[in-house]
């Protein structure tokens, strides 16, 4: 769906911004054993990055998995400059 339509023309329910973070998203998809989330961000404009995957099992989004994908978007950009 990224890849058809575009890294910014995808929104709610199937990506969210993750808030204090920016550049910052979630993919998000429903599955047999759970919601997945897939952390990632874009790089000049239609390149995308995917940082960190999880199954999620609570309400809210733990705030290690954000932590995590945050941590490897800092990287990632190190690496992509």
């Amino acid at each position: 769906m990224l890849l058809t339509y575009g890294p910014h023309n995808v929104r709610e329910p199937y990506v969210k911004p993750i808030k204090g973070y920016k550049k910052l998203f979630e993919l998000r998809a429903k599955g047999k054993s759970g919601i997945a989330r897939v952390f990632y961000f874009t790089f000049k404009e239609r390149k995308i990055i995917l940082l960190h995957g999880f199954v999620k099992k609570t309400d809210k989004t733990p705030a290690r998995e954000i932590e995590t994908a945050a941590k490897r978007m800092k990287e990632a950009m190190v690496w992509l400059r």
